[in-house]
């Protein structure tokens, strides 16, 4: 077809971007995805990688060859068959000597090629040696025996061939990864002889699912020797599908009290997973871990050393988080994605994948015995010519001494075909001797058992499936090994909450009257005393521990909650609320309360309403905080009381001196609100303090620097109803400072 557009006047084709620029970018596409990013099903190689083994073949670069430097192949390759940067394809040279990048290495690297570590630290193409592997055989041995189309290289001047004749799926045996234009492939590494096993059973049972194709490939094979965690069924989907993801995590081992990580998953350095736990103790968020090691050498290429803080730590705790939070633990996404025979890209499941690489192995099984054939026929052929000339040897030689043509008089003569004349002119006279002719007559009858034994293949698809499955088993004798990646279903880890990584030590936090706070260390810290800025003071205090939260409520009823552990330490001032938390303009901080959260705390106002909350309702993760307490005209926040289980009734003091006890369970459980009255009386009067009681304990009321303990009969008066007056306190007591519970 012309180039030249139909209206063109100047001998110029006229077309507009945007078609011009369609047709490019799709042709580009088609390259990328054909030709570069992703694998044949065939042979399971890219282009790059077909021609680096192809070239260092030719190079003569076999497994028992001698090593040859590395730049030697590169340039080979680049020279002759892939016109492209020496460094991309050194880089993915090196990538298929590498042990623990591929599962079956094509190439046999000496030198420097990368570390788990750093897959890129190789040296240089001059420093280097390579040849090909044992394994790479698999791919080779065929080629020249007529299996494989052939198509000239860049420049015309030399052949490649189009593909590499497999003996083996190599497709699903090292897998492989690439990014095309709108396409990708992920297709992890498989163990060679459960592959084999399952392409043997598909021989067998051309109609097998795939869930029975599974009972033999169980999951991916990576290279390195960690856990698979993914649940069968899960992978079962994926081999259905073609797509999925599988997880990969560390094995380890305790040792004398210390974690010891022997492998890790597939393509995850041990470096960055040390920089990744370090960063967390540095962080103080891995308080839990002490020390970290990396003792791997040459005998223990992964050997990760995590020292616990104690023994009483729990290791599989700690590893779930370390799972959760670094790469210990990694998702690998599956992609089956490859160009199938018709030269098209599909992702296939692993009936499909396997089913379509039978069909290639059985053409190219075909065209070797059709090859092996020819060149049987043809050898017979000139045997045949050999023993004519042997059963008339006196008349041949004669023939060759007197006649002008030797060759048209023999073919006349003896009715020989050309190739047949061609070689009776060719023998030597050492080779008229008769041993010569018995041997000629073996070889005829052993090359003419061979011929009868490949016309018999052809002839029959049932016994060229059963050599195809010999040599199947054969390839797996030679090549195949144990897996390596073992299948532990496991569920997903779950990193832990950052109270269960800190060890629970006693503080008390301390909030001043100008709304600053801090925590120290211990329970029997005097808050009054500590340092406080000019005009300020303590407000409140509690005790508890550092793995809780604190509540902090203002004046308007709000409820915020910080982390106890993450409060300054009390050696300084502290630092205001307000740089954490936004309360609302003009309130003012008024309580706290530090509990476990299963407790419950009582909120109460002055104005005599109350009720018990749940420690949880009060926790939040907003800086605004939550309305918690519905606070009437004048009513203001008393100090929370933290209540336990144990904790059965609660004594109530108002201003008018009475005194009242009721049963916890009058009290009503909300989530938030304004409660239920909890002492009556008349107007005017509020409640000044609050008590909980348990068994056994009574009750000791605190007025200035005297105290009256209630127990016994006593005590039993002042007991009644939720909402009731109460009885009125001895004289002497009637203005109550504190209300305690006492055992004595």
């Amino acid at each position: 077809m012309s180039l030249v557009s139909a209206n063109s006047t100047d001998g110029f084709e006229r077309q507009s971007i945007a078609a011009f620029s369609e047709q490019a970018y799709l042709n580009y596409a088609m390259y990328v995805i054909l030709d570069r990013a992703l694998p044949n099903v065939c042979d399971g190689l890219k282009p790059v990688q077909r021609r680096i083994i192809y070239a260092m073949s030719e190079l003569g670069l076999n497994a028992g060859a001698k090593h040859k430097k590395s730049a030697r192949t590169v340039g080979d390759v680049i020279g002759k068959f892939h016109p492209h940067g020496d460094s991309a394809c050194y880089e993915a040279m090196v990538l298929m000597a590498q042990p623990f990048s591929y599962r079956y290495p094509l190439i046999d690297g000496q030198g420097n090629f990368g570390s788990p570590d750093d897959p890129k630290s190789f040296a240089a193409m001059r420093y280097t040696e390579s040849r090909l592997t044992a394994y790479a055989q698999s791919l080779l041995s065929e080629a020249g025996q007529g299996t494989v189309d052939w198509q000239p290289n860049f420049d015309g001047t030399l052949e490649e061939p189009v593909l590499l004749p497999a003996r083996l799926p190599n497709v699903l045996l090292n897998g492989g990864m690439g990014i095309a234009v709108g396409l990708s492939t992920d297709i992890p590494p498989h163990n060679l002889r459960e592959v084999v096993n399952a392409t043997i059973a598909l021989i067998d049972n051309p109609e097998s699912t795939v869930d029975e194709l599974c009972q033999h490939v169980r999951g991916p094979d990576f290279p390195t020797e960690g856990e698979i965690t993914t649940p069968p069924d899960e992978i079962l989907q994926m081999y259905r599908t073609g797509t999925g993801n599988v997880r990969q995590r560390a094995r380890y081992e305790v040792e004398q009290g210390e974690i010891v990580i022997s492998a890790l998953p597939f393509q995850v350095s041990g470096s960055k997973v040390l920089e990744q736990i370090a960063a967390q103790m540095n962080a103080k968020k891995l308080p839990l871990v002490t020390d970290l090691r990396d003792e791997s050498d040459h005998e223990a290429p992964t050997r990760l050393v995590i020292v616990p803080r104690s023994r009483q730590v729990d290791t599989e705790a700690l590893m779930a988080h370390l799972f959760a939070t670094t790469d210990l633990e990694k998702s690998y996404r599956v992609n089956m994605n490859v160009i199938a025979l018709d030269g098209r890209p599909r992702v296939m499941n692993l009936r499909e994948l396997l089913s379509e690489w039978l069909v290639f192995r059985q053409q190219t099984l075909t065209r070797r015995l059709t090859w092996r054939l020819a060149k049987v026929d043809l050898r017979l052929e000139i045997l045949a010519g050999l023993m004519i000339a042997f059963l008339n040897i006196d008349e041949v030689i004669a023939v060759i001494r007197e006649a002008d043509e030797p060759k048209a008089e023999l073919i006349a003569r003896f009715d020989l075909t050309e190739r047949q004349a061609e070689a009776i002119l060719e023998i030597r006279l050492r080779q008229l001797a008769k041993l010569e002719e018995i041997a000629l007559r073996k070889e005829q009858d052993a090359l003419s058992a061979e011929a009868a034994q490949l016309r018999a293949l052809l002839a029959d698809e049932s016994a060229l499936r059963g050599l195809m499955r010999d040599e199947l088993k054969a390839d797996a004798q030679t090549y195949g090994d144990a897996r390596r990646s073992r299948l532990v279903t496991r569920g997903a880890a779950q990193a832990l909450a950052e109270t269960d990584l800190m060890s629970a030590e006693p503080v008390t936090v301390v909030l001043s009257k100008n709304g600053w706070i801090r925590a120290a260390k211990g329970h029997d810290v005097d808050a009054h005393a500590l340092s406080y800025k000019a005009g300020d003071e303590c407000l409140a205090f509690d005790h508890g521990k550092s793995t809780q939260s604190v509540v902090v409520f203002d004046d308007t009823g709000r409820a915020y909650s910080l982390s106890a552990h993450s409060l300054p330490s009390a050696r300084g001032q502290g630092e205001p609320l307000t740089g954490r938390l936004s309360p609302p303009t003009g309130a003012q901080f008024t309580a706290l309360v530090l509990a476990e959260e299963s407790d419950h705390v009582l909120l109460w106002q002055n104005t005599s309403y109350g009720f018990i909350a749940p420690y949880t309702e009060l926790l939040g993760r907003q800086r605004a905080g939550k309305v918690v307490v519905s606070l009437g005209d004048g009513a203001r926040l008393g100090t929370p009381l933290k209540l336990s289980d144990k904790h059965v009734r609660i004594a109530v003091a108002g201003s008018n001196g009475h005194v009242l006890i009721i049963d916890r369970s009058e009290i009503p459980v909300l989530g938030k609100g304004k409660g239920n009255k909890l002492l009556s009386g008349k107007a005017g009067i509020e409640i000044v303090a609050v008590c909980a009681l348990k068994d056994g304990e009574w009750l000791k009321v605190q007025s200035g620097a005297r105290s009256v303990t209630l127990r016994g009969t006593d005590f039993d008066n002042y007991r009644g109803a939720r909402a009731s007056r109460g009885r009125l306190l001895p004289r002497g007591f009637q203005r109550v400072d504190g209300l305690l519970a006492t055992e004595e």
